[in-house]
């Protein structure tokens, strides 16, 4: 195939680094690497090892990447052997072309390091090609006094192929005339000649037909032949005559061009080339010769292109016989050209509206055209036609004119545009007929007002949203162009303030979309209704209106708010009495919270985070309902804190924390000590504060007193002598402050009236003496000065001063609370678990605002002894009156997931395990601690 550049291997260590530095020198150190192939080998076949002329080891091969690179890629490299393979057809002829030698130029690419070799493929002829003669038969003539020995040279045969397998010589068939000789050229290339053997005899023989073959040196050999034809000319002694003087004759205009349409013929009584006729046009127009064609030979007359009656309807031409010996004359051809139908009649738009308003009225002119036919009679004649289904006619009027009129109502929002085909057709035989398509464009007007998608919109946005937010979009259509389709939006009406829907809402005019202005609050506005217009601005306009409804949904962002307990004026936490005597079950105290949030994000739960004893009480999930777990134990303490958390079904949820005071006691005098025991010292800067304004409102008081008492002396003489009966020394004593002995029902009343002598240190109600009690009335002891409420939060217990009890009075039962009545929701009725309490943020107000008007009310002693039934001044959230049954149920509406129970008021409904006096007593234990 080919050899690669020798190379020596030197021996030792210098050997191994040998082939990783010979890439780098081997353009310098060897000519390129050379291969000889034969073309046409099949694809795949292989060159040569290109790896190992290149000095590469087959892993070489894939990891230096050796490849091929040429103009045309007619070779690549097998990657696991490193062999050079043909990769798609070699030509050489095609290659190369006429080169002597073929040679390719590759370039051997590797890598690691970067090296290019230079690969030179010499391509070998096959002989792939036969010799081949460029005519199958060659026509000579020879006259029959040419002398003998007379050479006639021949066409050589090509062959594309070279050296040996190239055309190497010519054979012709024995006879007795000619012979063949072949002449070779100073390049190698051979061709054939005609020996005259023998003088020729037309009258022996007029035409003498040989064979020339080709063979080339190939092996097999290869060859080709063609025909010669020899013909004997005769000597010239005769003129040529034509069978008429004069040709007429006429063909149909539709006659194809190339068809035959006259011969002429003339005779010569000559033999041989002197009796050959020739025939040629004479004094001839160059436009007919141009329209016809005339065969030298057959005298053949055809026309080259298309006659046309409409434009020549005769041809004339002289014809000229000549024969081989130059003798010649002449006749006259007359063509006649007959009229057929053959031209399609022509319609001709003179005047076309541009655009035709859709409001325009039937039988308005919008075109006008004409027909014309070249033809003559009646393949002239013409009548017009319209397509179907369109509303416009065709009138006729004088010289093949036409008006295309309307015949009909026109919709531009239908059909924008007609495509009116007008079909003209004449009356030949068979008829002819062409059409036109004009097309005609409907003008806009204002007719259709504009089309909301959907007849109204419902949108759901989430509250809090972000200002200038994209809320929802409307979009309307108009099928009218230009202004008359053009949309603007705009907001019509709503059931929002006037004033205030510009800061609620915005709509773009352009786009229809709706933007907030401000961010919504789901517990402020829950759905609003806007009326949307939209109004194209054609003249006049058309407007149409679209509802859109906003709901705006709700988000966890209010946290749980605790109703009960509550603080005090003084910002101190209430305590629950619960009885020593308490079963498991009791219903101690509720935990009543509500959320200003919906659905899910105001279903409540509450959970004990702290308790002074873990297991003595438990605490409804849903209700709040802090019942006792356990009957109380020697070993359990008399004073138990519960830290309560409220949690909302939110995501993140939100909590609030509250904390009850529970004190077992079968009395108020029994939990008085312990409430006092659990109070811290007070500031004493708060205590000089609270000092100064106690000692103010006592002489404010005293002075008020002083009034009342003179104004009485005039003018009530009519008064009972009874009225100032709390001053008496019967009813009062000086010793110090008394508090009532228990009770023999053990029920501690909620409000209750003390006129002692002691004073307290943080809390002061100045009461006023009305009547002298009786039985079943209010208590109330009195010394000399004013009478005042037992402070609470005083640090002294009332139960060392035992003489300053004068007497006692048994409770009212008015002022019993039963279950029903206790604080917390309306009612403390046993609850499902898995209810939920309501979310009215309008009744949650409402009721912290009563309840802080009675811590008012408390704080600043509005409340007076006899003020009302079952009230002791204290406040008037601690009276029987005020319970949770007299607000709104917070519970209407509330989404319980899962369940279709409604919670309802039952304030009647009793908790069948709780003793008499089912409460314990609520008082004031302390300042609130903290949440």
């Amino acid at each position: 195939m080919g050899g690669s550049c020798v190379r020596r291997r030197p021996a030792g260590r210098r050997q191994v680094l040998f082939p990783f530095l010979l890439p780098l020198f081997y353009p310098a150190l060897c000519e390129p690497i050379r291969y000889s192939i034969p073309e046409e080998l099949a694809k795949g076949s292989v060159v040569g090892n290109l790896a190992k002329d290149l000095g590469l080891s087959v892993l070489d091969v894939s990891a230096r990447k050796l490849r091929v690179s040429a103009e045309k890629l007619l070779f690549n490299v097998d990657a696991e052997s490193g062999d050079l393979l043909v990769k798609d057809r070699i030509d050489r002829e095609q290659i190369c072309k006429e080169r002597r030698r073929c040679e390719l130029q590759l370039e051997a690419v590797v890598e690691n390091p970067l090296n290019i070799f230079h690969i030179i493929v010499v391509v070998e002829d096959i002989n792939d090609h036969a010799p081949q003669f460029h005519k199958d038969e060659i026509n000579l003539e020879i006259s029959e006094s040419v002398s003998e020995g007379a050479r006639i040279s021949l066409d050589p045969a090509t062959d594309p192929d070279i050296n040996t397998n190239s055309v190497k010589d010519y054979q012709i068939n024995p006879n007795p005339y000619f012979s063949l000789m072949v002449r070779v050229n100073s390049d190698g290339g051979k061709y054939p000649e005609l020996s005259l053997e023998k003088l020729l005899d037309r009258e022996e023989q007029r035409s003498h037909r040989l064979i020339l073959t080709a063979l080339d040196g190939g092996n097999p050999s290869k060859s080709a032949t063609t025909r010669i034809e020899i013909f004997v000319r005769d000597a010239n002694d005769n003129f040529p005559v034509f069978s008429k003087n004069e040709y007429t004759i006429s063909v149909s205009e539709n006659l194809p061009p190339g068809s035959s349409v006259l011969q002429v013929t003339a005779t010569d009584k000559d033999e041989g080339i002197n009796a050959e006729v020739n025939y040629y046009f004479r004094s001839t127009a160059q436009s007919t010769r141009h329209m016809f064609s005339l065969d030298e030979k057959t005298g053949m007359i055809k026309n080259n292109q298309p006659l046309d009656f409409e434009d020549t309807e005769r041809y004339t031409m002289e014809v000229e016989a000549r024969d081989g010996g130059g003798l010649s004359t002449q006749c006259k051809v007359i063509i006649e050209i007959l009229d057929e139908n053959d031209n399609d009649p022509e319609i001709i738009i003179t005047s076309l509206s541009d655009e035709i308003l859709e409001d325009s009225h039937p039988g308005m002119v919008v075109a006008l055209f004409k027909t014309q036919d070249q033809d003559s009679g009646e393949n002239g004649e013409v009548t017009c036609n319209l397509s179907r289904d369109i509303p416009f006619k065709i009138h006729s009027s004088s010289n093949n004119y036409y008006k295309l009129v309307t015949d009909g109502a026109l919709d531009r929002e239908h059909t924008p545009q007609y495509n009116v085909t007008i079909t003209a057709t004449d009356r030949g035989k068979p008829p002819l007929s062409s059409s036109t398509t004009i097309t005609l464009h409907i003008g806009d007007v204002n007719d259709n007002a504009p089309v909301f998608h959907q007849a109204s919109y419902v949108v759901h946005v989430a509250e809090n949203n972000p200002p200038g937010a994209s809320i929802a979009q409307v979009s309307a259509t108009d099928p009218d162009l230009g202004p008359n389709g053009r949309v603007s939006y705009s907001i019509v009406a709503s059931d929002l303030e006037p004033r205030a829907l510009a800061s609620y809402v915005s709509v773009s005019a352009q786009s229809g979309v709706v933007f907030a202005q401000r961010a919504f609050d789901h517990e402020q506005l829950r759905a609003f209704e806007l009326t949307l217009q939209a109004r194209d601005q054609g003249s006049p306009a058309l407007s149409a209106n679209v509802s859109l409804r906003v709901l705006v949904g709700d988000r966890n962002d209010n946290a749980p708010r605790v109703l009960y307990p509550a603080l005090g004026p003084d910002g101190s936490a209430l305590f629950d009495t619960v009885p020593r005597a308490a079963q498991p079950g009791y219903l101690v105290t509720k935990v009543v919270a509500v959320d200003a949030d919906s659905g899910h994000n105001a279903w409540l739960s509450y959970h004990v985070l702290q308790a002074s004893e873990p297991g003595l009480f438990s605490l409804g999930l849903r209700t709040g309902e802090v019942r006792t777990a356990r009957a109380l134990g020697d070993r359990d303490a008399a004073r138990q804190r519960l830290l309560v958390a409220v949690r909302d079904g939110g995501q993140p949820p939100l909590s609030a924390t509250a904390t009850l005071l529970l004190v077992f006691a079968d009395s108020l005098q029994e939990a008085l000590p312990d409430v006092s025991e659990r109070q811290a010292p007070a500031d004493p800067q708060v205590e000089l504060q609270f000092y100064l304004v106690v000692a103010l409102a006592l002489i404010s008081v005293l002075f008020l007193l002083a009034v009342i008492l003179a104004v009485a002396l005039r003018l009530g003489r009519s008064s009972s002598s009874t009225t100032w009966g709390c001053l008496q020394p019967g009813l009062c004593v000086k010793s110090g402050p008394v508090v009532p002995p228990n009770y023999s029902e053990g029920t501690l009343p909620y409000s209750y009236n003390l006129c002692v002598a002691h004073t307290g240190k943080t809390e002061f109600n100045f009461l006023k003496c009305n009547e002298q009690l009786s039985s079943g009335q209010d208590i109330l002891l009195c010394n000399d000065s004013s009478g005042a409420l037992i402070p609470l939060q005083d640090g002294h217990d009332l139960t060392a001063h035992p003489e300053t009890l004068t007497q006692q009075a048994p409770p009212n039962t008015d002022w019993r609370f039963s279950q029903a009545q206790r604080p917390g929701t309306s009612g403390s009725q046993n609850g499902d678990e898995t209810g939920t309490w309501p979310n009215n943020q309008f009744d949650t107000e409402m009721l912290q605002a009563m309840i802080l008007a009675s811590a008012s009310e408390a704080a600043d002693g509005s409340s007076t002894l006899g003020g009302g039934a079952g009230t002791m001044g204290l406040s008037a959230r601690y009276g029987p009156q005020f319970t949770l049954q007299h607000v709104p149920d917070y519970r209407q509406n509330v989404y319980i997931p899962g369940s279709n129970a409604t919670l309802t008021n039952a304030a009647g409904k009793r908790d069948g395990k709780a003793p008499a006096g089912g409460n314990g007593s609520k008082k004031k234990s302390g300042k609130k601690e903290k949440k």
